[in-house]
């Protein structure tokens, strides 16, 4: 028997592990700064443990977001993985332009 389906932001708080990936206009530089300033020391103030050539590792607060960024043609590939931050990096995609 198929559970029913249910709406993405009805569960994106009760994920274990969340992984998205995504495309955007934004420069791979501005990305980055980006995602250190909603992650970061000043946003959500989790710590940089690793920061190797396109890549971004965070964590604290019992979760970890590790996202990395390439470029794309034009765009800027971003796959971003969390476990205990799903709900801000949800949110932090969807202000993506």
């Amino acid at each position: 028997m198929k559970a029913p389906p249910c709406a993405f932001n009805e569960i994106v708080g009760k994920i274990q592990v969340l992984t998205l990936e995504v495309r955007t206009v934004l420069p791979a530089e501005e990305l980055g700064a980006r995602l250190r300033a909603c992650f970061g020391a000043g946003g959500l103030g989790l710590d940089l443990r690793e920061e190797p050539p396109g890549s971004l590792l965070f964590e604290g607060g019992g979760g970890s977001v590790t996202a990395t960024l390439h470029p794309d043609g034009s765009r800027t590939h971003l796959r971003i993985v969390t476990s205990g931050w799903a709900v801000p990096v949800k949110r932090f995609v969807t202000g993506l332009p």
